[in-house]
This record gives structure tokens, C-alpha cells and sequence, in this order.
């Protein structure tokens, strides 16, 4: 089920940093305490083969991220430990060295598993999660009140857009800070409109 347009899931979980120091991260927290919007991506494993690609390109934007006021936060179930060695690995050898935002360890897959993006979500006779699933490519873009206004998930084998993210992110602040609404292909600088019927006639007259 769709969480956009409701608040992010109010669960706390472990996390590594580029330190390799262990914390608790709650994702609806750092919207709000540090309002700011918040891009968390799930990813299936470390030491995988399309996942390290994915983190290396979201470390290259981070530049971007930061003008745009946006934290950016990794999540897989693989633990805290693993992670760090993950980290100590140079990227000429399939590591995430040089990745600086921290990584959500979902080890006992709660908060994952109330997104709904395992690849096995169905609890056991135990009501206990499988051990060895892991996450689709989940992504969520929360905004500074905890709301979420993006969620989207990829298969195993695909890799995400970074850069779709990015217009995103400034399709949404330019609702909020114009009360336009973002066409199909929007981008920073393009015309919006607005959400009337006016709005969209002159619009499609003039594109």
C-alpha cells in the first residue's frame, strides 16, 4: 500500500556512518528536526554488484542534495558490522568507500517490512520475518514535515535514475514555494501552472 501523502513511518533503527560509528536513526525525526526533506533509498545487499553503483552515484550528487536541502540516507537488512566492512572497501574492488551519508541496518526488517518492499514481506506461522529476504529498490522522497511525496520501486536487476530524483526534489519545492503544479517533463527553469482549468489551458495552448 502507497505511504504518499501520509507521515513516514515513525520506526527507529541502527545505522553506520562513514566513522564507523553504530546509531539509531529515525527517518521521520531528521525531517522534522532538521527540516529538512529526506531521500532514502533501499538496496537489496552489500557487497552485490549493481547495488555499489547505485551508492557511488548517490555519493556524487550529494553536492546537489545539499543545495536542494536534502538529506540523503542508504537502508538494506544487512547489519551494522557488515556495512563498515563494506565502507573499508576500496571501490576498485566493488566497495562503497567514500560514501559519506549513513546507512540504515534493518536487521530485524521493521521498518521494511511496514513499507511493504521485502521480496518475501509475509510473516511466518511465527508471525517472525524470513531471515534471508531483503528489499526491492525502494525509494521515498519525504518532505520537512515528515510527509512523503515520492515512492517508487525498482526490480532487483534496475538500476536507479539519480538524476530523476533531483528533479523531483525541485518539482516539489516549486510547489511549495509557487503554488504552481509541475507538468509531464518538468524542469527547473520550465513553465508551470497553475491547477485550475485556466491553468491548464493556457498551458497546453502555448506548449
Amino acid at each position: 500500500m502507497s505511504i504518499v501523502g501520509r507521515k513516514f513511518p515513525n520506526i527507529t533503527v541502527n545505522a553506520m556512518d562513514e566513522m564507523g560509528e553504530t546509531k539509531q536513526i529515525n527517518v521521520l525525526d531528521e525531517a522534522l528536526k532538521n527540516k529538512k526533506k529526506v531521500l532514502l533509498f533501499w538496496y537489496p545487499k552489500d557487497f552485490t554488484f549493481v547495488c555499489p553503483t547505485e551508492l557511488h552515484a548517490f555519493q556524487a550528487a550529494m553536492g546537489e542534495f545539499e543545495k536542494r536541502n536534502t538529506m540523503v540516507i542508504g537502508a538494506s537488512v544487512d547489519t551494522a558490522e557488515v556495512h563498515f566492512a563494506w565502507l573499508n572497501t576500496p571501490k576498485d574492488q566493488g566497495g562503497i568507500e567514500g560514501v559519506t551519508y549513513p546507512i540504515l541496518a534493518d536487521t530485524n526488517r521493521n521498518l521494511s517490512h511496514e513499507l511493504g518492499i521485502l521480496d518475501s514481506s509475509e510473516p511466518d506461522e511465527n508471525g517472525l520475518i524470513e531471515g534471508d529476504d531483503v528489499t526491492y529498490r525502494a525509494t521515498y522522497l519525504i518532505e520537512e514535515d515528515g510527509t512523503v511525496f515520492h515512492e517508487s520501486v525498482n526490480h532487483m536487476p534496475l538500476g536507479r535514475n539519480v538524476s530523476e530524483f533531483i528533479r523531483l526534489i525541485d518539482a516539489y519545492a516549486h510547489v511549495q514555494n509557487h503554488g504552481e503544479v509541475c507538468p509531464a517533463n518538468w524542469e527547473e527553469g520550465k513553465d508551470a501552472m497553475n491547477a485550475n482549468r485556466d491553468g491548464v489551458a493556457s498551458y497546453l495552448a502555448s506548449h
